[in-house]
């Protein structure tokens, strides 16, 4: 693989180099009555994730003999989290294309973190509801919900329903993009809507890709742009997963 691209000295728009993260910052236990919850801040992107627990697992697990538990994730944007009102779905009669990827994705990224085993039968939701808009708030989704999860967890530990530590990696996920010639990592609503290549990037803790979402916007990108990316994402990965452990003391 060739080497990937140099990154320029410029600066963006917002003051940040290329490889720079925007500020970001956790709240924990926003939502009292939710086993786990942070409010994550990045930038002016903001999103409360909250972690609840039900004894019982999905039907589907009961007829067909799967033990263990389960991770389930619901995302939505809230009308008021974009400068142009956001209508519910519940007026649409559906749920959002967009939104159901996305909490997929949180569900999949989620699943990862956690030995499902020693769970044991009860399903964990993860509700992701996004307050502000301004750019990767499905990476700000999945790097809130751990944070939530893991204080969930230790609630279950605490209260002697999980006797075994479940948790197996930590995850994070960030976006990276091409904007004109130029590898950027954490767009902004302005760089992401301006990128020829965008791509979302969730790792866990060992450095192991969960999920990669790369798409060229009316563009192709190559190989060495593509290393470039992958090497600025892992870069974001390894400080966002040491500014959760913050966040968890």
């Amino acid at each position: 693989m060739d080497a990937p691209l140099p990154l320029s000295p410029f600066l963006r728009a917002d003051g940040r180099r290329p490889d720079g993260l925007r500020p970001i910052r956790f709240q924990n236990h926003v939502a009292p009555y939710a086993s786990g919850s942070t409010l994550i801040e990045w930038g002016n992107t903001r999103v409360i994730c909250g972690v609840t627990v039900e004894e019982t697992v999905p039907r589907w697990m009961k007829d067909q003999g799967v033990s263990g538990g389960w991770i389930t994730a619901e995302y939505s944007m809230l009308p008021y989290s974009t400068l142009q009102r956001k209508a519910r779905d519940i007026t649409k009669g559906k749920i959002d294309g967009r939104a159901q990827e996305i909490q997929r994705l949180i569900g999949r990224a989620m699943r990862a973190t956690l030995d499902l085993e020693k769970l044991g039968p009860r399903t964990i939701w993860v509700d992701c509801d996004v307050l502000q808009a301004d750019g990767g708030t499905r990476t700000a989704a999945i790097t809130g919900a751990y944070v939530a999860l893991v204080l969930a967890v230790r609630k279950l530990q605490a209260t002697g329903l999980v006797r075994e530590d479940p948790l197996l990696h930590g995850v994070a996920a960030v976006s990276v993009g091409i904007v004109g010639t130029q590898p950027l990592l954490d767009l902004c609503y302005v760089e992401d809507n301006a990128a020829a290549v965008d791509l979302n990037l969730v790792m866990n803790s060992d450095g192991e890709f969960i999920e990669l979402q790369g798409t060229g916007e009316e563009a192709t990108f190559s190989q060495e742009q593509l290393a470039a990316m992958l090497a600025l994402g892992k870069t974001g990965i390894e400080q966002l997963l040491a500014f959760q452990q913050e966040a968890l003391g």
